[in-house]
C-alpha cells in the first residue's frame, strides 16, 4: 500500500506542477477516504500535504482545519514524529488566525512551545520553538497583551542568538520594533528597539543579505513609521527611497518570472498535442526542464547559520515560488507580516505622507492612484465590490479584508487632506463621502479609523466656515481615541475652531482645551503636537493682545514647523499670523516680508483662504504706507481670490453630500 500511496503523491504533485490545485487535492483525499487502510503515518503526511495545499492556493480554511485535526488524533498514536506534529501545530495555529479564534490559537501554540520544548537542545527544536514563539506574539498582539508578546518574541530571539542565527535573530528584533510602535509607551525602550534592529541588520554579510527581502522591506517600513512618528521627514524619505528601489527590484524579477512562465505554458501546451514525434518531445522536455530550472533561481535561497543554503519552502509547482509572498524568515518560520500587494500599497502611502506636507501633490496623486488601484484589485478577489457589506463576508477574508480597508482609508484621508489644501472642497467631499460609505458598510473593520474620520469632517467644516460644527467633530474626535498625542491635536483644532468663532465665550472654551495641552509641551514624543500648540495659543495671546508674548510663541512654533516638519502651508499660516503681528507693532519692514513669504507658499499650494488672509495684512500695509496704487492692486486680486473662495464653498453647500459630512456623528 505504500508504493500506491507514493504514486498518488506522485500525481497530486505533478497536478500541482501545472497549476491544477484541485485534482492534486482529490489525488491525495484518496488516500484518506480509502476503504484500505493505510499507516497512520502515511495518512498524517497526507493531510499535512492536503492542509498545504488548501492554505497555501485556496480559501477552503474550514476544510485545511478538519484534515489537520484528524492528523493529529493520529499523532497521538505514534510515539515519534517530532516534526510531523510540529508542523501540524503550525498549521492548525494559522487555521485558528485566519478565521480569528484566538483561544484556541494560543493553546495549540502552548502545546507546540511544550513539545520543542522536551525535545531537548537540537537546531529542529529550537527553530520551532521560533515559529510558535512568533505565531503566539502575533495572538498575543491582536488581543492587545503587548507586554506578554514582547516576552515570548524576546524568547525567539533568545533562540536565534544562541544558533548564531542574525538573520532569525532579525525577524524577532523586526517585530519587537512593531510591538513597541504599536504600543509607544517607552521612548527609549523604542529606541533601544532601532538601535538593536541596526546592529543585527548590519551583522548580516552583505552578500547574504538579498535572501532577507522580505525582512529587508519590513524592516525599512518600521524605521520609516518610527521616523514619521518622530517627525524626522527627510530619513524617512531616504527610507522611502530604498523601499521603491527594493520594490522596483521586485518587480523586474516578477516580469521576467512570468515571461519565464508564459514560455513554460506554451511547451506544456505543445508536449500535450497527440502525434508529437519522439524527437520533438524530447527537445521539449528538455525545454521545460531548463526554464522550470531558470525560475527556481528566483526562489530566494534560504541560508542556515552556517551559511549553507537550506531546503525550499515550497515544493512542487516552480511556478508557485515567486508568488505573493514576502517570507520574513527560514523555514520552518515561512511566515509573513503583510501579502505583496499590501506592501506596495503601504510604500505607496508611506511616499504620500513624505511628500503632501512638502506640497509635491502631483507626486503624491499619482502614488494614490497606484495605491487605490492594487487596493482595489485584491477587494475584488475577496469579493468585496458593489454593494457587499461586513456582515456578508466570510470569515476567513475579514483580516485581509481589514488590511486593505484601513489602506483605502488612509489613502482617502490624504486625497481629501490634499484637496482642502488646495481648496478643491468639491473634490475632498467626494473623498470623504467615499471613506464614510466604506465605515458605513464595514463599522467592525473600521472601527478604529473613527477618530480619523471625525478629524478630517471637522477640517472639512473648519475649511467652509462652518466652526461649531468642525469644533464639535474635534472634540468627538477626541473622545474616540486613548493616544495622548492624538487628544492633543484634536484640542489644539479645537481650539482654532473656536478662536475663529471669535466671541468671548468661545475664547475661552478654547483656552480651556489649548492650556493643558501647552503646559504638557515637552512630554509629547514628535513636534506635531507642539507647533500645534503653540500656534494656537500664539492665536489666543493676540486676541488677548498681548503681542509680544504671541510674537514669542509664534516664532518658536514657525522654527519647530521649519526645521522638523516641513508643512508648507502650516509655515505659510504661521508667516500670515506673525506679518500680521509685525504690522500691528508697527514694524513695516519685516510685515511686508513676511506677508510676501507667506503669499508665495499659499500660492504655490492653491490654498485660497491663506492668500486671502495675506492679501487683507498686505492691503492694510499698503494703505499704512499711503502706497495707493500697490493698494487698489492689492485689494482688487483680494476681491478676486474672495469671489473665488465664495463659489467653491457654495459648490460644496450645493452637494446633497455637504449636510451628511458637517453633521456626521454629532448629531443635528
Amino acid at each position: 500500500m505504500e508504493a500506491v500511496a507514493e504514486g498518488l503523491w506522485d500525481l497530486a504533485e505533478k497536478h500541482e506542477e501545472s497549476g491544477n490545485i484541485g485534482p492534486a487535492v482529490k489525488c491525495l483525499e484518496a488516500i484518506c477516504q480509502s476503504q484500505v487502510s493505510f499507516l497512520p503515518i502515511i495518512e498524517v503526511k497526507t493531510r499535512l500535504r492536503i492542509a498545504t495545499l488548501l492554505l497555501s492556493y485556496t480559501d477552503n480554511v474550514t476544510h485545511a482545519k478538519i484534515h489537520l485535526e484528524r492528523a493529529q488524533l493520529l499523532l497521538k498514536q505514534i510515539p515519534s514524529c517530532f516534526e510531523l506534529k510540529c508542523r501540524a501545530y503550525s498549521l492548525l495555529s494559522q487555521c485558528y488566525h485566519l478565521v480569528g479564534t484566538i483561544p484556541p490559537q494560543k493553546q495549540t501554540l502552548k502545546k507546540g512551545l511544550e513539545l520543542a520544548s522536551s525535545a531537548g537542545e537540537g537546531e529542529s527544536a529550537k527553530l520551532w520553538s521560533c515559529n510558535f514563539s512568533l505565531q503566539l506574539a502575533n495572538a498575543l498582539t491582536t488581543e492587545g497583551d503587548f507586554q506578554a508578546a514582547i516576552r515570548a518574541l524576546e524568547s525567539g530571539q533568545q533562540y536565534a542568538s544562541e544558533m548564531k542565527y542574525p538573520e532569525l535573530e532579525m525577524v524577532f528584533a523586526t517585530s519587537i520594533l512593531h510591538v513597541h510602535l504599536m504600543q509607544w509607551e517607552d521612548a527609549s525602550a523604542l529606541e533601544r528597539a532601532v538601535n538593536k534592529c541596526d546592529a543585527i541588520w548590519n551583522s548580516i554579510p552583505q552578500d547574504q543579505r538579498h535572501c532577507c527581502r522580505g525582512l529587508h522591506l519590513y524592516n525599512e517600513l518600521l524605521h520609516t513609521f518610527y521616523l514619521l512618528r518622530i517627525c524626522d521627514y527627510k530619513e524617512a524619505s531616504n527610507h522611502v527611497n530604498i523601499l521603491d528601489a527594493a520594490l522596483q527590484d521586485d518587480m523586474q524579477q516578477m516580469e521576467q518570472v512570468q515571461k519565464l512562465s508564459a514560455e513554460l505554458d506554451r511547451i506544456e501546451s505543445r508536449l500535450l498535442q497527440p502525434g508529437l514525434q519522439q524527437n520533438k518531445k524530447s527537445e521539449l522536455s528538455e525545454k521545460r526542464k531548463q526554464i522550470q530550472q531558470e525560475i527556481r533561481k528566483f526562489e530566494e535561497p534560504k541560508l542556515d547559520h552556517n551559511g549553507q543554503v537550506s531546503e525550499p519552502s515550497s515544493f512542487g509547482n516552480p511556478k508557485s515560488i515567486w508568488k505573493e509572498k514576502l517570507e520574513l524568515g527560514p523555514p520552518p518560520l515561512n511566515g509573513e507580516w503583510l501579502p505583496k500587494s499590501a506592501v506596495y500599497v503601504l510604500v505607496d502611502l508611506m511616499a504620500v505622507i513624505c511628500g503632501r506636507p512638502k506640497g509635491l501633490f502631483k507626486e503624491c496623486a499619482k502614488r494614490i492612484l497606484s495605491g487605490m488601484s492594487r487596493i482595489e484589485e485584491e477587494l475584488g478577489k475577496l469579493g468585496i465590490s458593489g454593494d457587499v457589506r461586513e456582515v456578508d463576508l466570510q470569515h476567513w477574508a475579514i483580516w485581509m479584508a481589514g488590511v486593505y480597508l484601513m489602506l483605502l482609508v488612509q489613502l482617502l484621508e490624504n486625497t481629501a487632506i490634499i484637496e482642502l489644501t488646495r481648496t478643491e472642497f468639491v473634490e475632498a467631499q467626494k473623498a470623504l463621502k467615499q471613506i464614510v460609505d466604506w465605515f458605513g458598510r464595514f463599522p467592525t473593520i473600521l472601527q478604529g479609523c473613527e477618530n480619523t474620520i471625525q478629524m478630517l469632517l471637522g477640517q472639512y467644516a473648519h475649511s467652509l466656515g462652518c466652526f461649531n460644527e468642525a469644533a464639535l467633530h474635534f472634540i468627538e474626535a477626541t473622545k474616540l481615541t486613548e493616544s495622548k498625542s492624538m487628544q492633543a491635536m484634536c484640542q489644539v483644532y479645537a481650539a482654532i475652531s473656536y478662536i475663529c468663532i471669535g466671541d468671548a465665550e468661545s475664547s475661552s472654551r478654547a483656552l480651556d482645551l489649548i492650556g493643558p495641552v501647552y503646559r504638557s509641551l515637552d512630554s509629547y514624543v514628535g513636534f506635531r503636537e507642539k507647533t500645534g500648540a503653540l500656534f494656537a495659543s500664539g492665536l489666543l495671546q493676540m486676541k488677548q493682545h498681548n503681542l509680544q508674548e504671541a510674537r514669542i510663541r509664534l516664532a518658536n512654533g514657525l522654527k519647530i514647523t521649519h526645521k522638523n516638519l516641513g508643512n508648507l502651508q502650516l509655515v505659510s499660516q504661521y508667516l500670515t499670523v506673525l506679518g500680521s503681528l509685525a504690522l500691528a507693532l508697527h514694524d513695516i519692514g519685516q510685515a511686508r516680508d513676511i506677508l510676501k513669504s507667506s503669499l508665495t507658499l499659499a500660492k504655490a499650494l492653491h490654498d485660497i483662504p491663506t492668500q486671502i488672509g495675506v492679501l487683507a495684512e498686505l492691503t492694510a500695509l499698503y494703505r499704512e504706507l499711503g502706497e495707493t496704487a500697490n493698494e487698489t492692486e492689492n485689494s482688487e486680486y483680494e476681491a478676486k481670490k474672495t469671489e473665488d473662495l465664495r463659489r467653491r464653498i457654495e459648490s460644496a453647500q450645493a452637494s446633497p453630500h455637504h449636510l451628511q459630512l458637517v453633521k456626521f456623528g454629532i448629531g443635528g
